[in-house]
C-alpha cells in the first residue's frame, strides 16, 4: 500500500500552531491526501475552534505546545472539558517531560516538530483509527449493545463509552482502547507490548513508557488507587491486569 495514498472521505484537520509557514505546509500535504485543514494561530482561538460543535468541529487536532495567548497544555486542558477529539501535539525539541505531560492530560499521541511528513500522516491515520468517529450507517434494528461488566464498571464496546455506577467516564481513544482491552482479558495479565499494539496502533519502541502515563490517567478517572486497586492491577515486569471481582 502506497504510504502517500489519500484516504477516503474528507477529513476535517485543526492545526493549532502559530507557526503560519508550518501551517501552509501541513495543509499543502495533507489537503491532496483528503483532510480539509484550518488553522488557528492562537491558544485561545484554538479551544474556541476545537470545542465547537456541529458540522464543521475538527474530527483531530494538530496542537503545538508553544502558542501565544495559552499554552498547548493549558488548551488541550480546557479541549479536554468538553470533547475527546483525538489530539496530536507538537513538541519544539521532542522533549520527554513535554510529551509526558501531554499525555498526562490528554493527548493521543505526540511528535517534535522536526517530523517528516509521512510520519505525521501515518500518526493522524493511527488516532483517526482509534477515534472510531464514522458510525456505521443504520441497518435496521440497532444490535444489543456489546457491553463489558466489571464491578461495578460498565464498557459499552459499539459506543465506545464507559460508566463508572452512574459516573459517565469521559475517556480518550487511547484511554477506551487500554480500558476496552484490560476488560476483554479481566482477570489475565496484558503485557504492555500487547496494550501498546492494540491501543496505539503504530510501531512502537521498547523503551516507550507512554503507556504507564494512560493507564496512570485511566486510573485517576476511576477512582483507582494503583497500591489497593480495585479494578487495575500492576504485574511487576509483567503489564497490568483488570482485576477480576470475586
Amino acid at each position: 500500500m502506497n504510504a502517500d495514498a489519500p484516504i477516503p472521505g474528507q477529513t476535517r484537520l485543526l492545526m493549532i500552531d502559530d507557526d503560519k509557514k508550518l501551517c501552509r505546509l501541513v495543509t499543502s500535504y495533507l489537503e491532496p491526501l483528503g483532510f480539509a485543514v484550518t488553522a488557528a494561530h492562537t491558544g485561545p482561538e484554538g479551544v474556541e475552534r476545537a470545542t465547537t460543535p456541529g458540522a464543521t468541529a475538527p474530527h483531530v487536532v494538530i496542537l503545538d505546545v508553544m502558542l501565544p495567548g495559552l499554552d498547548g497544555f493549558e488548551v488541550l486542558k480546557r479541549i479536554r472539558q468538553k470533547s475527546t477529539v483525538p489530539v496530536l501535539m507538537l513538541t519544539a525539541r521532542g522533549d520527554e517531560m513535554d510529551r509526558i505531560v501531554g499525555l498526562e492530560i490528554g493527548a493521543d499521541d505526540y511528535l517534535p516538530k522536526t517530523f517528516s511528513t509521512r510520519e505525521l500522516l501515518a500518526r493522524l491515520r493511527a488516532v483517526l483509527r482509534r477515534s472510531a468517529l464514522n458510525a456505521a450507517p443504520d441497518a435496521g434494528p440497532a444490535a444489543p449493545p456489546k457491553e463489558l461488566v466489571v464491578g461495578e464498571l460498565r464498557v459499552n464496546l459499539d459506543a465506545r463509552s464507559a460508566v463508572l455506577g452512574a459516573e459517565p467516564l469521559v475517556l480518550t481513544p487511547v484511554e477506551f482502547d487500554l480500558l476496552a482491552s484490560l476488560a476483554k482479558a479481566k482477570g489475565r495479565i496484558k503485557s504492555r507490548e500487547a496494550l501498546l499494539d492494540e491501543a496505539r496502533d503504530r510501531n512502537y519502541d521498547v523503551f516507550d513508557r507512554s503507556i504507564d502515563v494512560h493507564i496512570s490517567s485511566l486510573r485517576k478517572k476511576l477512582h483507582d488507587d494503583a497500591q489497593s486497586p480495585r479494578f487495575i492491577r500492576t504485574v511487576r515486569s509483567a503489564g497490568y491486569m483488570m482485576v477480576n471481582p470475586e
